[in-house]
């Protein structure tokens, strides 16, 4: 009889969890017969102590009803993880031991690579895993759809896309990854230093500076970030619109056109109150300031705070990250530097199929015209399709035969098998 090749001795165990380990939230996932958006489970990524001394690990934290001066711990820092103490204690919280997927960093240092690898082996004995850069799972997702290809393709088999150019914006940073058949050509890929973190603290710098000392609120003020900031389509003229001095300056709005001045009222976790925004009042806060200022205090219900540049500067550094002196280029110089170091007979398909991903990309004005999907449904996919994963797993038989560094050829596919 024949020997059976070694895919097929690779056995699959009967449920595979897919992890998108973020740094500001985990994406997790069971492999089912038809993946959806419901499927993916969203656990905060962190240890947070209020300022009760009371601490919160991963999706503990739902349960949390004041985030005033909260404080956080999170493993992971600028993409990689460095602190698995955290991590496992937050994992311990969520997962159960099956079979998984897991997607990490590109180019991660190889001690971090080993780490990740014991501790999927060794500490939680999993039957088998695939470890893999996260931006490659989104060549898994039903692509013709997500571009306007209303078909469909149940009865095809899953594959992945042949070209496709990732943007990924995410907590940590900012990355570019062109795909050629799921695999990411690493001469090309390109990272930017600049993520949801960096734009938060950003925030908290001008509101800390102009308004309230908001030092110690890093989740308040990303609540206000994911609320009011946007990526402005004309720099200039938004700076002009927002202008304090003199009205001849001052731009005034076209026709149909939002202010970009608005209020923000700040949450009362004593009465538990959300924050939220309303459309900017000049003489109600003239009031408000005025009974301030005579001691009225008491008459005064909520506090906010005027936000106008603010909500356009932040999200600014994206494409100038020099404004804060950081020496890199911009997301559209990135994806150009990105696209030289690809082959040119690549270049028309690899732009002809852009897709944008990561929590950065549902500002709004971010590149509004690119559909916004989870990597962790790219995933869920990609596991549904058992011989395709069967080929890209490896077993903990496998691990302990050949060491950590086999298997970081094996997933850089520097190995074949």
């Amino acid at each position: 009889m024949p020997r059976a090749s070694k895919a097929q001795e690779r056995s699959l165990p009967g449920q595979t969890l897919v992890v998108d380990n973020g740094g500001y939230t985990i994406k997790a996932a069971f492999a089912q017969d038809t993946a959806n958006e419901d499927a993916c489970k969203i656990i905060p990524n962190c240890v947070a102590r209020d300022r009760g001394k009371r601490v919160w690990v991963g999706s503990q934290l739902e349960r949390c009803t004041d985030f005033g001066e909260i404080a956080f711990r999170r493993p992971i820092e600028k993409g990689f993880v460095v602190n698995w103490e955290a991590e496992k204690a937050i994992w311990d919280d969520s997962f159960i031991n099956k079979g998984a997927a897991l997607q990490a960093s590109a180019n991660a240092p190889a001690a971090l690579q080993a780490n990740c690898d014991q501790m999927i082996f060794e500490e939680y004995e999993f039957a088998s895993y695939s470890r893999c850069v996260g931006s490659s799972l989104n060549a898994y997702n039903d692509i013709p759809r997500l571009f306007g290809d209303s078909q469909p393709h149940e009865n095809s088999a899953i594959r992945p896309a042949e070209c496709l150019f990732v943007i990924d914006s995410g907590f940590s940073h900012t990355t570019t990854t062109p795909l050629l058949f799921g695999k990411p050509i690493q001469q090309a890929v390109r990272r930017l230093e600049v993520g949801g973190k960096l734009l938060t603290n950003d925030l908290k710098h001008l509101v800390s500076v102009r308004h309230y000392n908001m030092t110690d609120e890093t989740y308040l003020m990303n609540e206000i970030k994911e609320a009011v900031c946007f990526v402005s389509s004309d720099f200039k003229r938004n700076l002009d619109r927002t202008w304090k001095g003199s009205s001849a300056k001052q731009k005034a709005p076209n026709e149909g056109e939002e202010d970009v001045v608005i209020d923000y009222v700040l949450p009362d976790y004593n009465d538990r109150k959300a924050g939220h925004i309303r459309a900017h009042d000049p003489s109600r806060s003239a009031k408000l300031r005025k009974l301030g200022a005579m001691g009225g205090g008491a008459e005064v219900s909520e506090e906010y705070m005027t936000l106008g540049n603010e909500r356009f500067t932040a999200p600014e550094l994206l494409f100038n990250p020099m404004d804060i002196g950081l020496r890199q280029l911009g997301v559209p110089e990135m994806v150009m530097q990105s696209m030289s170091a690809v082959p040119t007979g690549l270049w028309p398909a690899m732009l002809a199929n852009i897709l944008v991903v990561g929590g950065n990309a549902r500002m709004q004005g971010f590149m509004p015209r690119f559909p916004v999907k989870s990597t962790c449904l790219g995933g869920v996919r990609l596991a549904q399709d058992r011989a395709t994963l069967r080929s890209l797993q490896v077993t903990k038989q496998e691990y302990q035969e050949h060491g950590s560094g086999w298997l970081g050829r094996v997933f850089s596919n520097s190995v074949a098998r």
